[in-house]
């Protein structure tokens, strides 16, 4: 027998094992495997037979508890030796007085192994030579399988596993530090975010995850870890954290750019271990988090900007000196008339103070006077900071309660500016407050705002008319000196005649800049002839009059075409509008287009916030949409919103078409000559254009609803739901699915209705809602049976058997799937055959019939691929790997697993990719690679956490289980989601 064979090697970090040449030895029952663990503890010291008795039992061991001990002992000894004759005198667990000592070779047990790596690790380290320490921490880390003496009873198990425990925790907190410092922060934020959950009360941890997380441009969620972590200590030890912790928050604030190179001293500020990828060909995971910059929203400052030099000064004394942060929210309520400056003053002042709120600016135009009347609700600017805020879609709550809650959690001890633009009144802007101290909100409005200053102790200010040196200034900064000063008696009638108003003076000197070599007085007769009144804003006096009257003619001194486009304009109820929409509105092709926006551009009547993209100012839109309704019949009004909204639904289709290829079309009319959709290359340029235009494609669902076009309104929703589902847009998703749906029944279109409800269906699905997923399932089904469209009902059926599924109705789930099956192969539908072969693959999956599944799973993987269904491909994919998980396969298991992981990454499908990286785990985990399982796991983890998905605590709970060395069985909880035929 040579000396391999002889070998023997234990484990403790884990399970306690013992291995003998290759073959793993039975070590016997949990006292037996307690008695080896007390032996080899003791590292080739004896241990005595009363030491045994209170290792495994304690002070009160059984009657015959000593007898048992020498059986057990026999035992290992024949499991160790087992070719040892009966004369041959043991040579592995020797007899020492009365009791007994375990001799094995150096390097033979992992904790050893372990203990010489972390040691030698810290040599490097100090040597200066992090990256061979970190592989070194790395390799020692992966020697652990699960808890230590994981499964051994008794007092000595209980205490040295918690030591052991406690020198794996601080192993695993220095190869953090070190990957941190070796600039892996990025890498390391998924493991530090499940081991701070786990371990809540180690404030090092903390300290590690602040920094990975500030590193990687997160700052609101590293300031958010130190408050968790100060108010569990606070609530479970009434202490407040350490001088280090306390030192980092306070430097993350004063947002200290020594952090970005600087490395704590001491125990350092670690990040977690680098999971290595599931496979050699799988691309690298997407970043938790897309925002990783702080938000910018403010529009840019006017570089004219002149005047309210006494309103500054007003709203500057509202903040304490520089350097120092608001005791308390500051909120700064600029009121006045339309036209008066509110908003530039405003934006002036917010550039101003943008360096004293380090943590970034929000900005929201409200919208509280459009003249179209859509004005923003609180629950959807919420949701547009919480977007700059980082947090993903699917992370924001329902209810505008649980919003304003989670957004003031987002900013509290965070030092933000916050400008809200346009309100209509208090309740408009109560949720939008921040709630704790520190942040600076301006909030302009044409109301008082009483309720704002009573209750929220907002300052007010009313700005008036500029005075006539302001007005004066304003000019000279925008015509330059010399022409002002040549014609005084000009200028001064200018400013008379638009009563000192900053918007109407910003419109003259424009038009005068424009025409460089027009006198001033020229520009007066022009004034003279065209008064006017603003009814929208008839208040009594002569301002409105002006106002009417600069409008009127500056919208005169326009081209033909320019004045057409301009008065069109006030029929979008968008937030704003790109240059393409804007040639449908007006049925011309984009280069046309595009010139006239230029010109509206540079006379001021149009502003250009966004490359490409424009709005109009509250009181032009009023002005345009007067002139709209006095020049323009309604027909050509119902015309020009008519190709708008078809121009959206085409593109939206064009789109449609890359982000879920071969689906059923949803059937379009022509759009309107001579309009042009906008044509795509690329799957990720379709779902940039949907991301782009979201505002716009949700309020055009509306405007169709409101307008008199239903079909518009049922059809864009359908179109859309590939680009909702991928982006985790539920509110958006549900909201205009139910409009559509509404739209639809109201107009008595039972086609739309169906296809209403289909779609409504699937965002109830996608949401969780189960039940009100079956009721809109089976209302579709009764519809697509009255109008004889058997892809419809197919599609219908099919998805109710998914449902069912997913409620744990399997027999259901199998009959209803059975039926659209049938359906689907009847009508010679590929593309749903597919997805119900899918579907009932699951469900025999589910049910143990595994020869039947791998059947209907192979089937189903031939006909999606042939249509180019890589969506259901993907999943498809996973559920084999369940199959052969569950049958014993492992390799075959993770190759397909593998494979689902690279499909769902091609196609943008992130739920998928964590449900196919938690199945992962858990074949890991049935082979005996827990290190792998739980990189698997991590990974998964950190992309349910980005979108809030429920199945992040399965996957917590499985981490937690791997730890404590007790991983259980993986239920086949998480179905995967988003299988619509």
């Amino acid at each position: 027998m040579n000396a391999n064979e002889d070998s023997v090697r234990f484990a403790v970090l884990g399970p306690v094992r013992a291995w003998r040449g290759g073959q793993e030895v039975d070590v016997g029952s949990p006292q037996q495997r307690a008695v080896l663990a007390v032996l080899l503890l003791r590292r080739g010291r004896p241990v005595t037979l009363g030491e045994l008795l209170d290792a495994v039992w304690g002070e009160e061991p059984p009657t015959a508890a000593v007898s048992v001990v020498r059986t057990y002992v026999s035992r290992l000894r024949k499991g160790l030796e087992p070719g040892r004759g009966a004369a041959d005198a043991p040579r592995t667990i020797v007899s020492v007085g009365d009791g007994y000592l375990l001799r094995i070779p150096e390097g033979a047990l992992d904790l050893g192994v372990f203990e010489q790596r972390v040691a030698e690790a810290r040599k490097l380290r100090a040597g200066g030579d992090p990256s061979a320490a970190a592989d070194l921490l790395h390799a020692a880390l992966g020697g652990w399988q699960g808890a230590a003496l994981a499964g051994v009873p008794g007092p000595l198990a209980e205490s040295e596993g918690s030591r052991l425990n406690e020198q794996r925790l601080t192993a695993l907190e220095m190869r953090l530090d070190v990957d941190v410092e070796l600039g892996r922060h990025g890498e390391v934020i998924a493991e530090l975010v499940a081991l701070t959950g786990k371990y809540p009360l180690r404030e090092q941890l903390c300290r590690l995850l602040m920094l990975a997380l500030y590193r990687s441009g997160r700052q609101a969620e590293a300031l958010a870890a130190y408050r968790g972590t100060r108010a569990t200590l606070v609530a479970e030890l009434g202490i407040e954290p350490g001088a280090p912790l306390k030192d980092l928050h306070d430097r993350i604030l004063a947002a200290d750019a020594s952090l970005s190179a600087d490395v704590t001293t001491g125990a350092g500020l670690p990040g977690p271990s680098r999971p290595p990828e599931p496979g050699p060909s799988a691309k690298p995971a997407p970043p938790v988090v897309a925002h990783t910059a702080l938000p910018a929203q403010l529009p840019a400052d006017l570089p004219t900007f002149a005047g309210r030099e006494a309103e500054l000064d007003r709203i500057r004394a509202l903040l304490p000196e520089a350097g120092e942060a608001p005791a308390s929210v500051v909120i700064a309520a600029i009121g006045g008339m339309g036209g008066m400056g509110k908003t530039t003053l405003a934006v002036h002042w917010a550039h101003e103070m943008a360096d004293r709120f380090p943590d970034g600016q929000l900005y929201v135009n409200l919208r509280g006077f459009d003249p179209t009347g859509v004005v923003v609700a609180p629950d959807d600017a919420i949701r547009t900071f919480l977007d700059a805020l980082g947090v993903p879609p699917m992370r924001i709550p329902a209810s505008l309660d649980a919003q304003t809650a989670l957004y003031r959690s987002m900013l509290a001890q965070r030092r933000v500016l916050v400008l809200l633009d346009n309100a209509r009144d208090t309740e408009q802007v109560r949720p939008l407050l921040p709630g704790s101290p520190g942040c600076l909100v301006i909030v302009t409005s044409r109301n008082q705002l009483t309720g704002l200053v009573a209750a929220e102790g907002a300052h007010p200010l009313t700005l008036d008319q500029l005075t006539p040196a302001e007005a004066y200034d304003l000019l000279a900064r925008r015509l330059g000196t010399g022409r002002p000063a040549a014609e005084p008696r000009a200028v001064d009638e200018i400013i008379t005649r638009c009563a000192r108003l900053p918007l109407a003076l910003s419109i003259v000197a424009a038009h005068a800049a424009a025409y460089p070599d027009f006198p001033l007085s020229a520009i007066v007769d022009e004034l003279r002839e065209s008064h006017g009144s603003l009814d929208a804003f008839a208040g009594g006096d002569d301002i409105t009059t002006d106002v009417r009257a600069v409008f009127s003619w500056s919208y005169k001194a326009l081209s033909g075409p320019a004045a057409r486009l301009f008065r069109l304009l006030s029929l979008h109820s968008g937030p704003d509008i790109s240059a393409p929409a804007a040639a449908a509105l007006a049925g011309l092709v984009p280069r046309e287009a595009r010139g006239l926006l230029v010109e509206l551009t540079r006379a001021h009547l149009l502003t250009e916030h966004f490359p490409g993209r424009y709005t109009l100012h509250d009181l032009l839109r009023v002005y345009a949409a007067e002139r709209v309704h006095a020049e323009e019949t309604a027909q050509e009004r119902d015309l020009a919103v008519q190709r708008l909204l078809s121009w959206y639904l085409h593109t939206a289709d064009a789109a449609y078409a890359y982000i879920t290829p071969r689906r059923r079309p949803i059937p379009l009319d022509p759009l309107p000559a001579p309009c042009r959709r906008r044509e795509f290359t690329t799957h990720d340029e379709a779902l940039g254009w949907c991301e782009t235009e979201r505002g716009n494609l949700v309020s055009a669902v509306h405007q169709a609803a409101d307008s008199g076009h239903p079909g518009i309104a049922w059809r864009l929703p359908a179109v859309l739901w590939g680009f909702f589902y991928l982006r985790s847009h539920m509110h958006d998703w549900l909201d205009t699915a139910g409009v559509g749906l509404a739209a639809a029944r109201a107009t008595h279109d039972r086609e739309g209705e169906a296809q209403g409800l289909a779609d409504l269906a699937a965002a109830l699905r996608s949401s969780g809602r189960l039940d009100e997923t079956i009721d809109h399932l089976r209302q579709a089904m009764a519809a697509y049976r009255d109008l004889g469209d058997h892809h419809g009902r197919g599609s219908a059926v099919s998805n109710l058997g998914d449902a069912y599924l997913q409620t744990g109705q399997l027999a259901m789930g199998v009959e209803y799937t059975r039926r659209g099956l049938a359906v689907e192969r009847v009508i010679g539908s590929a593309w749903g055959e597919g997805i119900a072969l899918s579907n009932l693959g699951d469900a025999y999956q589910r049910l143990g019939r595994f020869d039947e599944a791998v059947d209907s799973l192979d089937q189903a993987l031939a006909v999606l691929r042939v249509n180019g269904n890589r969506w259901v491909e993907g999943i498809t994919l996973d559920i084999l790997g369940t199959v052969h998980r569950r049958l014993g396969r492992y390799d075959t298991a993770v190759e397909y697993h593998l494979q689902a992981l690279r499909t769902h990454r091609d196609i943008g499908n992130r739920w998928g990719e964590g449900h196919t990286l938690s199945n992962l785990g858990d074949v890991r985990l049935d082979a005996r690679e827990p290190q792998a399982a739980r990189d698997s796991w991590l990974q998964a983890l950190a992309i349910f956490v980005e979108f809030d998905h429920p199945d992040a605590e399965k996957v917590r709970a499985r981490l937690g289980r791997l730890e404590d060395g007790t991983p259980g069985a993986r239920a086949q909880e998480a179905a995967e989601p988003g299988r619509t035929a």
